[in-house]
């Protein structure tokens, strides 16, 4: 679906015909769930919230503005409503990448495990802030361009692109410790690392 079909199917929303807003989340509701997934590595956290990210698009729909992407505008609600699940936790600075408790461990958590990180991945990212993981995900996971990510956290994407530089090298430390290897020869396993290399 290109921008202008959407911008319809917001409008044609926006008149009354409610029923189209279902096309919407059928366009976001893998990505939106993936990246509350990574954000706070629960499933039914995820679940839960990516429903909450899709009802309040809905609810605050008329403040939305064409000039922005409208997967930008629904990744800033998800980026908020994942930090507001973290600070009720109030738990941010110990909180693990994800939950590693075998009940949890549903058939579609270990895909997407499977799919994107290692144990050594997880470990690494746990020791990063919220923010520095926030920006690897939109970047490496969420493949978001620097432009994206700054309409999404209000910064600019000079300043980004140096956060995103600190918070990489960070990572391939983290990660290079828990592989015991330097970091010059991060490269090779899950896929994700090698982004930062």
């Amino acid at each position: 679906m290109d921008e202008a079909e959407l911008q319809g199917i917001i409008a044609d929303v926006l008149k009354g015909d409610t029923e189209k807003f279902e096309k919407i989340m059928h366009l976001y509701q893998k990505s939106i769930f993936l990246y509350c997934y990574h954000m706070l590595g629960h499933h039914s956290e995820a679940e839960d919230s990516g429903q909450e990210v899709f009802l309040k698009a809905y609810r605050y729909l008329e403040k939305y503005r064409p000039e922005i992407p409208f997967g930008a505008w629904l990744y800033k609600i998800a980026y908020h409503q994942c930090i507001d699940v973290i600070r009720k936790r109030k738990l941010a600075k110990y909180l693990p990448f994800f939950y590693r408790d075998e009940k949890e461990n549903k058939h579609v958590d270990q895909q997407i495990e499977a799919h994107y990180f290692d144990e050594s991945v997880h470990k690494a990212m746990s020791k990063l802030s919220v923010e520095e993981r926030n920006l690897l995900i939109l970047r490496c996971v969420e493949e978001k361009s620097y432009q994206e990510i700054s309409l999404i956290l209000n910064q600019s994407s000079a300043t980004l692109r140096k956060k995103y530089e600190r918070s990489a090298a960070k990572f391939r430390k983290y990660y290079a410790q828990g592989k015991e290897v330097g970091p010059n020869e991060i490269g090779q396993g899950s896929g994700f690392e090698r982004t930062f290399s």
